[in-house]
């Protein structure tokens, strides 16, 4: 029997010579030439060489501004992100001030259009809190079942399971669609926070699933269910709860926004456009990038012999771009953004808090080494790569630090981003689908010949 399984996982998940034969044999039938994309004016990416996206919709909900017209023509600047309408750096002042949590309130006004008075926005936390149950058993029926390694994948499964529990899982109704959306953003901190533990029990740690208190905000029911002895901080809860809302939304055309556009305009269910969306988000160069981050600072840091030497930080950082450290791949993760060529607001808004937040936490020199890496890397990459436009930390340049201090786990930091995208993907299926009734489907130009068959034995 132990043998078979092994030849079994052999079979399933080991790449085995022949695989690797024919994977030569796909990669050199699927190879095309670079200079094509140009003679055929193809936009890679659906950008342009500044980065600027091919117009594929509307939308009221967000908007990602990083230019200006000067003398009539379009000059970079400070880079500002709109939430309808709302400049976030406003949004998250007024939260700030009036010492409440944003992330409901936030959350109202994506997928309402305004921002509630105070009738409306009680009445909606007591919404959200009300819906943040799981149907009965699905603990232990869904979750406790072969949890995954990676909490992305786990969460999705959840969400496909959920289609199974809804009587109304395929009427892609207004009403219907926004009910969902709201059982899924109340419940995914449980589905998150209850993959991992379930991952962790497997593998021999203790089990406590906490259930969600309904006078907690979505940030403060994150960190109690999270942690055994139910604590956290008021500047930690304040903190993860700004972060959620910089989360929310970034346009309609970022990766898993579009994706969710994509996938809506099929006419598909909710939960299968949002576990779309969720693959989308899990990826390396989208949400994914936090991780990255971390990961590469750590190997800087085990790396580098004086965090304080510049000289050292200049040259790993050369290294990283001439694939020689850390994963190999030529980039240095959460520097250089699509859209945005001199800032992005929502690194602005999270440095402000990191410092802070570096102080309290005795983290004084990690936050000295990733200023001194946000200063040199767009010199750097200027220097050894051929720019189209400016290049400035990210949003996920600072994420990982800030949720490292946090104490939270990094298998969580692409699901707690995806806790907040989820606003912004319901906002965004509700809008496609009141307004548009076709398929999204763009045009490739193909490149193969036409051939005549042969038949098998003339081969």
């Amino acid at each position: 029997m132990a043998k078979l399984q092994a030849d079994v996982d052999n079979i399933l998940f080991e790449v085995t010579p022949k695989v690797k034969e024919l994977a030569k044999i796909c990669e050199e039938n699927n190879r095309i030439e670079k200079e094509l994309y140009t003679k055929y004016e193809v936009k890679r990416g659906l950008r342009d060489l500044n980065g600027k996206g091919v117009l594929a919709g509307l939308t009221n909900i967000s908007d990602v501004s990083a230019s200006r017209v000067v003398d009539g023509k379009e000059v970079p600047c400070e880079g500002n992100l709109y939430y309808r309408g709302y400049n976030i750096k406003d949004l998250v002042k007024g939260f700030l001030e009036a010492k409440h949590p944003g992330f409901e309130e936030t959350t109202y006004l994506l997928l309402f259009g305004n921002l509630p008075n105070k009738t409306q926005l009680k009445e909606f936390q007591n919404i959200l809190a009300e819906r943040r149950t799981l149907p009965p058993n699905f603990v232990r029926d869904v979750i406790m079942k072969a949890p995954s390694r990676d909490m992305m994948n786990g969460i999705s499964r959840c969400i496909l399971n959920l289609y199974s529990y809804d009587k109304n899982a395929d009427d892609t109704s207004i009403p219907n669609v926004l009910r969902q959306s709201l059982n899924l953003i109340s419940q995914f901190p449980m589905l998150m926070v209850y993959s991992y533990h379930a991952y962790n029990y497997r593998r021999g740690e203790d089990l406590y699933i906490y259930a969600p208190y309904p006078e907690l905000s979505m940030a403060e029911n994150i960190l109690m269910m999270l942690r055994e002895d139910r604590q956290y901080t008021k500047l930690e809860a304040e903190i993860l709860d700004m972060a959620l809302v910089l989360h929310m939304d970034h346009g309609g055309g970022n990766n898993s926004t579009f994706t969710t556009h994509v996938v809506t305009s099929s006419g598909t269910d909710t939960y299968s456009t949002i576990a779309a969306a969720m693959a989308s988000l899990k990826g390396p160069k989208h949400g994914g990038a936090n991780v990255k981050v971390t990961q590469m600072f750590e190997d800087m840091k085990n790396t580098l012999t004086n965090w304080e030497d510049e000289s050292q930080i200049r040259q790993y950082l050369v290294d990283l771009l001439d694939k020689k450290v850390f994963d190999k791949k030529g980039l240095i993760y959460g520097m250089g953004h699509a859209v945005y060529s001199i800032s992005d607001p929502r690194a602005d808004i999270f440095k402000a808090f990191v410092k802070q937040l570096a102080v309290e936490k005795n983290c004084e020199a990690e936050y000295a080494l990733y200023e001194k890496v946000e200063h040199l890397a767009p010199e750097i990459i200027g220097e050894k790569r051929k720019m189209y436009k400016g290049v400035n930390a990210n949003v996920d340049f600072f994420s990982g630090l800030v949720y490292g201090m946090l104490d939270l786990p990094p298998a969580l930091y692409t699901p707690i981003f995806a806790a907040a995208r989820i606003v912004g993907w319901s906002a965004h299926r509700l809008e496609e689908l009141k307004n548009v009734d076709k398929i999204i489907r763009p045009a490739y130009k193909p490149l193969a010949p036409y051939r005549d068959y042969i038949k098998l034995d003339d081969r």
